[in-house]
């Protein structure tokens, strides 16, 4: 099933949902789901044309660059990638979104969040995963900072978060860090995912959520 619509071809991608089941199970209206489908539909036909979302067609939405590889990046698609297939299909892609909505339970938020940073999927936050990605997030930015600094930063980190000193920072002491520092998931709301446009929601760079922390 490719991109190009002829009257001998499918109707709908490969792993397309029914919008009206898709927004009982998430934060859109049937109304926006259909506007993700016509977004997920140019998406997913950007690189490879089979109405599925590669790794190069998310980071190419995402962040502008197919070919620069960064973990930040693969980690998002990794929790977008639901069935661990390899590709992004329409039902993942609406499922995944919802959590950025701006009616979401924040729990959720909280939840991806965490799943982020646990880089080996172990159910905690270790020293050197939390390293990597505050490395990853910096590259992104284009900042540069000494080792020193970011080790500072995981240090300082894990002193306010690693609630028992066991050198971890599981989900419960994630959610009490996140409490104290709701600025860590500001970015998990997209206030204009309640107006879906055409344009893919880019929401690791160039976030607009709301400073209000009703939003966070």
């Amino acid at each position: 099933m490719g991109c190009v619509s002829s009257k001998h071809e499918a109707k709908h991608t490969p792993g397309y949902e029914d919008p009206v089941i898709l927004a009982s199970e998430t934060a859109f209206t049937v109304n926006e789901v259909e506007a993700l489908y016509e977004l997920f539909k140019k998406l997913s036909c950007s690189i490879i044309k089979d109405g599925l979302i590669h790794k190069e067609e998310f980071q190419l939405g995402l962040f502008r660059n197919s070919n620069r590889k960064n973990l930040f990046a693969d980690r998002v698609f990794d929790l977008f990638d639901i069935k661990n297939n390899g590709v992004i299909e329409f039902g993942e892609f609406v499922r995944s979104l919802s959590i950025f909505h701006p009616n979401a339970p924040k729990a959720e938020k909280i939840a991806f969040a965490f799943k982020l940073y646990d880089l080996r999927q172990m159910g905690y936050i270790g020293r050197e995963e939390l390293k990597e990605m505050v490395l990853a997030l910096l590259d992104e930015s284009d900042v540069f900072l000494s080792d020193d600094i970011v080790q500072t930063i995981v240090d300082n980190t894990f002193v306010q978060a690693d609630l028992n000193g066991d050198g971890k920072i599981d989900l419960d002491d994630w959610r009490e860090f996140v409490k104290k520092n709701p600025s860590l998931i500001r970015n998990m709301t997209l206030p204009y995912l309640k107006d879906i446009t055409m344009a893919f929601p880019s929401f690791v760079v160039h976030s607009e959520a709301s400073d209000d922390p009703d939003m966070t």
